[in-house]
């Protein structure tokens, strides 16, 4: 069995959705210092968890069970945007607060 287009379709919303997120999951991880050595790798973790949670509740939704070339085909697609994950995570995307930052530290 191979992913269906559906959930290959679910787990990309979820990847997008936690990159839009990243800097809350990067905050969380902060909170791990000194435990955790890197913060941006244990955000990475975090994120990569919390969709390979949404993948298998996606199947048990579904009353199925991924089998071995499902969980193979959602690493590779968990590995072709690792690195969208990672620039998110040390290069937040500008939101609100960022703008505001920038504003408060300048000199008028």
């Amino acid at each position: 069995m191979v992913i269906s287009k559906e959930n290959k379709d679910f787990i990309d919303s979820l990847i997008d959705y936690y990159i839009s997120e990243s800097e809350s999951y990067k905050q969380i991880a902060e909170n791990f210092v000194p435990e955790v050595e890197s913060v941006s790798d244990t955000a990475f973790g975090i994120i990569t968890g919390c969709v390979y949670s949404g993948f298998l509740q996606a199947y048990q939704n579904q009353q199925q069970t991924p089998g071995l070339e499902d969980m193979r085909e959602f690493n590779e697609i968990i590995k072709k945007r690792a690195p969208l994950i990672k620039k998110a995570i040390i290069e937040p995307v500008e939101g609100i607060s960022e703008p505001v930052k920038k504003e408060e530290n300048s000199e008028e």
